[in-house]
């Protein structure tokens, strides 16, 4: 990488656009692991400023160095901490500097990279990282001020666009689907495996769309409780679950597990009490929890996150002069604040290190 302080911003990353659900999951990484592996690439002799973002489609990092640290032995550096194949991930990753850096930021805030275009959550999901990325003095001036930027700018975007007009949420399709399978969603019994985010929406479309009986398990059981009670159904300890899926008709699977929960053998056994009903498994864990070979067995209906998302994105084209739109408006957000980088904060950071 160039010594000038103009090619010292960047992102290195893959989402659903660069890579399979079967590659992203072996990328992605829970809270904990991601801050440990910002704190070991913040080690890296002209690394000024690091921040990881991991969420159910994307594994990105966003830095600054001094000009001294190039592409290639960060992304080495990256696969030797992450233990994974060098060529699998240059085959499915993206690398972007400076202008292209903040334009992909701030299309990432909007929802406008992710997979269900203009959904929200992405926002939070990167609000939080930031937060505490900072609290724990990872970021700095510039970092600091792309992200305020992004969200600011994503609002702009959100505000003046049409972007997340007719976009339909995972948990929407999710319970059209439920209806197709099922009919009517009051005798349909539902499970929530894990207590992330993505599902406990899922399980509130279904219990706003009648299904009244939802039962909650995951590893802590107090949060399972707590999910239970705001779903108005029984928590269930993780120990125990596998022996009772067959009294459920949906299982929603949103652990952060690092492997498969259920496999055929499992779900079979679920069957055998109840063989004329249909199992709908819905499944938003990335790993995933669901072993794909499940959709194989009869009368099981298995839906993943990219399934959902192709689902959802079916209006995308009625929606697009919007993304064009927001696109040129997070441009000009984009411009306005890489000359004010290249002008003051970039030039001074550098010179104070």
């Amino acid at each position: 990488m160039s010594s000038d302080p103009l090619q010292s911003l960047f992102v290195l990353g893959s989402s659903h656009h660069e890579a399979p659900l079967a590659v992203r999951e072996r990328f992605a990484l829970a809270p904990e692991p991601a801050a440990e592996l910002q704190g070991a690439l913040l080690q890296l002799p002209g690394l000024l400023e690091c921040l990881v973002l991991s969420t159910c489609n994307r594994f990105e990092i966003y830095g600054l160095t001094d000009g001294s640290l190039g592409e290639r032995e960060l992304r080495e550096r990256l696969c030797a901490l992450r233990e994974i194949d060098p060529g699998l991930f240059d085959a499915h990753s993206f690398w972007r500097t400076n202008l292209d850096a903040i334009q992909h930021a701030l299309e990432v805030a909007a929802g406008l990279q992710s997979q269900m275009v203009g959904e929200t959550e992405i926002l939070g999901q990167m609000k939080q990282t930031f937060a505490e990325a900072r609290a724990r003095r990872a970021t700095g001036s510039v970092l600091n001020r792309l992200f305020e930027k992004s969200f600011q700018a994503a609002k702009s975007a959100r505000s003046q666009t049409g972007i997340t007009r007719g976009q339909v949420s995972i948990g929407n399709v999710a319970v059209d689907l439920a209806d197709r399978i099922f009919g009517a969603l009051e005798d349909s019994r539902v499970l929530l495996i894990g207590s992330g985010e993505v599902g406990e929406k899922t399980a509130q479309a279904l219990r706003s769309r009648g299904a009244g009986d939802i039962s909650v398990t995951s590893r802590t059981f107090d949060k399972a409780h707590r999910l239970a009670h705001g779903l108005g159904g029984a928590a269930i300890d993780f120990v125990d679950f596998k022996a009772q899926l067959h009294h459920y008709d949906i299982l929603i699977c949103a652990t952060a597990a690092p492997g498969v929960l259920l496999d055929p053998t499992t779900i079979r056994a679920a069957l055998k009490p109840r063989p004329a009903r249909p199992l709908f498994l819905i499944d938003l864990a990335l790993p995933r929890d669901v072993a794909p070979a499940v959709e194989r067995i009869d009368n099981v209906y298995l839906y993943n996150l990219d399934d959902l998302s192709a689902i959802a994105n079916e209006n995308l084209e009625l929606r697009r002069s919007e993304i064009d739109r927001a696109r040129a408006i997070l441009k000009g957000h984009a411009w306005t604040l890489w000359l004010q980088l290249r002008r003051r904060t970039l030039p001074a950071v550098l010179s104070e290190r």
